[in-house]
């Protein structure tokens, strides 16, 4: 399914108090097509697996349900969360990209030249949601230009090939020169195993327990995928979205109420530290590079 932009009424907010305009923002609908079934989320999507995840609770945080309930979730479904997606060349990012956006899987893709995204939209616990999703160049050359996309990311992916353990020992290095792009803590961070398909359950599960050990040194959250069947990749995204939704809800409620909620409700794993400042506080850094 293609990706698609969302467009608001919002001119009557010029006429509204404060607190009316923030209560109108949350009951605000996308105009145009609905939303699919599958990008629909009403429960908290699960792990891929226990020994590697942020949050191993089952629910949304208590804060967010309610604000949910109440339609007071401020601006948040008015705002895009962007998603960077980094690693070496032809470990399938675009694939893993348009497996989800469009449902298609093409062999024959080229390298990405630069950097490209996709606007996913889902509907989180009756709130409209969207994610801006970029892919980026796995080539040396191109590394300069897609680092200036890398800043203000809610949530990075380091992916990799199963088949091809360099390109695990590569993520360290992805991580890396996109965190320096961001604020500390301020980051989901999923380390991403491709082409699942290609291994044998034997040789998954060993990759896996090399790639599990690097995510807990990353703080990441792991999952495998098959962008050729589509195996796991729909619930990835889903489990992405929906960590974002719940820290960009707690973020809104943080700046509205002036107070600062458990992301997690106690049960978040290692974002303990992480900053609640918001994007538009952020200071981006120099474009110049090379």
């Amino acid at each position: 399914m293609m990706g698609s932009y969302k467009f608001y009424l919002t001119l009557s907010f010029l006429c509204l108090s404060p607190q009316d305009s923030g209560r109108m923002r949350s009951s605000l609908m996308p105009l145009g097509p609905p939303v699919s079934r599958d990008r629909i989320i009403t429960n908290f999507p699960k792990w891929y697996t226990p020994d590697a995840c942020l949050q191993l609770k089952e629910h949304f945080h208590g804060q967010v349900s309610a604000a949910c309930q109440r339609r007071n979730t401020g601006t948040v479904g008015l705002k895009l969360s962007k998603v960077v997606v980094v690693g070496d060349l032809y470990v399938g990012k675009t694939s893993l990209i348009h497996r989800f956006c469009k449902n298609v899987f093409d062999r024959d893709y080229k390298a990405t030249i630069g950097v490209d995204f996709e606007i996913e939209r889902f509907e989180i616990a009756g709130i409209p949601y969207s994610l801006q999703i970029w892919d980026t160049a796995g080539q040396e050359k191109f590394k300069c230009i897609a680092s200036a996309y890398y800043r203000g990311a809610q949530v990075i992916i380091t992916a990799f090939d199963l088949t091809d353990v360099q390109t695990l020992e590569h993520t360290r290095q992805w991580l890396e020169d996109a965190l320096r792009e961001n604020e500390a803590g301020s980051c989901f961070i999923f380390l991403v195993g491709t082409k699942k398909d290609l291994l044998s359950v034997a040789a998954c599960e060993q990759t896996e327990l090399e790639a599990v050990h690097l995510a807990n040194e990353m703080q990441a959250e792991y999952w495998s995928v098959s962008s050729k069947t589509g195996e796991n990749v729909k619930a990835f995204f889903s489990r992405v979205a929906a960590l974002a939704f719940e820290q960009s809800v707690l973020q809104d409620l943080e700046k509205r109420n002036g107070t600062r909620p458990q992301v997690g409700d106690g049960d978040l794993i290692r974002m303990e530290g992480s900053s609640l400042e918001t994007q538009e506080n952020k200071r981006p850094s120099s474009l110049s590079c090379c």
